[in-house]
């Protein structure tokens, strides 16, 4: 029998995750009925494969440039309302940003060093500014999905 993986402490219930998407659409449709000419995204979709590459890409980058990454922030958006963007422009996107603390790499003192990995670990995790955010998920056709 295979192992199966643990499950995540922040799993929520299938009605409490339609409960917050209807929520969603319902005020996003409120405050964007009147200014809006087009329908908007209120669903984002990235293959496993591209979120695999990029937490490749943010490990290895981060760690090349003195971070310990440990977390992906997800970031509202909205693209300019110019012709440059197309179809997406004026619509919401979501896109992906690294997080992380800087590692202490200075001392060869041991002392210093579990100093500086405790420091370290209790220092707020921030935006890496050195990694490229991802975006361009999918926001499928037509853009409005319901959970």
């Amino acid at each position: 029998m295979k192992n199966l993986a643990e499950k995540p402490s922040q799993l929520i219930t299938k009605e409490f995750a339609k409960q917050l998407n209807l929520n969603y659409n319902n005020k996003k449709a409120q405050l964007t009925a009147k200014s809006s000419r087009k329908e908007d995204a209120n669903a984002i979709w990235y293959s496993l494969e591209a979120l695999e590459s990029y937490i490749h890409y943010i490990k290895t980058h981060g760690a090349n440039s003195g971070y310990e990454v440990d977390g992906i922030r997800f970031y509202f958006g909205v693209y300019p309302d110019d012709e440059k963007h197309g179809e997406k422009a004026g619509l919401t996107t979501l896109f992906l940003s690294a997080t992380g603390r800087k590692t202490n790499t200075d001392s060869d003192d041991s002392t210093n060093k579990v100093q500086g990995f405790v420091a370290a670990k209790q220092a707020a995790s921030a935006d890496i500014q050195s990694l490229e955010p991802m975006n361009y998920g999918n926001i499928g056709r037509p853009p409005s999905l319901i959970y």
